[in-house]
């Protein structure tokens, strides 16, 4: 099997319909220009369509969060692409607060709903399709703030942390019917979401700031470096992993 460099593709996924959300900026967008350039067919959303969404692929707008959003993401995958092969959990996002008793309630239930439940309704559309084909590969994107748990981002780490059991009790669930699930943890990258929270995590934390460059491998990542790790576990390459979390962060936050 061939591999992606570059952001070059090996049509590796010809013939795979792909559903990205929170694809029209960042990471998204990058998983998705990925999988055009190895074939696929795909179709992103996100709330609107701000940002960029890449040339070639479809869009519907919806709002993750809701379980109204979820059914017309699903019936827009069915109505454009026929049915769903691979599916990427992408869309998620926080905004730091100065101490978790000031976290308010409503903003505990929007961050288990967005990096969360999202998921869970979504996938809850999608997989009695692959049980009936007996095939499929879901990817849930969480986050290297989830072993931290640093105090301003806990409602969202704690949703993150929620996804990533979630994650591994579906794989078990879908694994005999040859389904694949698995977890990619991105470190600090480059997007613009991410420059926004860092932003907003400096000043309440001025040693936030300098912080950005601490990585053992001596940047930042890029987009592409998580959309490679994605890419690779949908492809075929990886059909022996379920049930795993790719870490990709430098090795700031090692695990173990």
């Amino acid at each position: 099997m061939t591999t992606i460099e570059n952001g070059s593709g090996t049509r590796e996924f010809v013939g795979k319909r792909a559903l990205v959300t929170g694809g029209s900026r960042g990471i998204g967008a990058a998983i998705v220009r990925q999988l055009l350039d190895a074939g696929a067919d795909v179709l992103t959303t996100a709330r609107s369509a701000t940002g960029s969404v890449p040339e070639g692929a479809g869009f519907v707008a919806a709002d993750v969060r809701t379980r109204a959003g979820a059914e017309a993401i699903a019936t827009a995958a069915q109505e454009r692409l026929g049915g769903v092969d691979v599916v990427v959990h992408n869309a998620g996002g926080a905004r730091p607060y100065e101490s978790t008793s000031a976290i308010p309630d409503e903003e505990w239930q929007d961050q288990l709903d967005l990096n969360y439940l999202a998921s869970v309704r979504l996938d809850s559309l999608l997989v009695p399709a692959m049980r009936e084909r007996r095939s499929g590969v879901i990817v849930h994107v969480s986050s290297a703030a989830v072993p931290v748990t640093p105090p301003p981002f806990l409602h969202y780490t704690a949703a993150k942390a929620a996804l990533e059991n979630y994650s591994r009790g579906l794989a078990s669930e879908l694994a005999p019917f040859g389904i694949r699930v698995n977890t990619v943890t991105p470190g600090r990258v480059a997007t613009p979401g991410g420059e926004l929270t860092r932003e907003q995590w400096a000043q309440l934390d001025r040693t936030q700031g300098e912080n950005d460059t601490i990585v053992p491998l001596g940047r930042i990542g890029q987009p592409d470096d998580i959309a490679h790790a994605v890419l690779f576990l949908m492809s075929d390459r990886a059909s022996w992993l379920t049930g795993s979390n790719l870490v990709v962060d430098g090795g700031e936050f090692p695990r173990g």
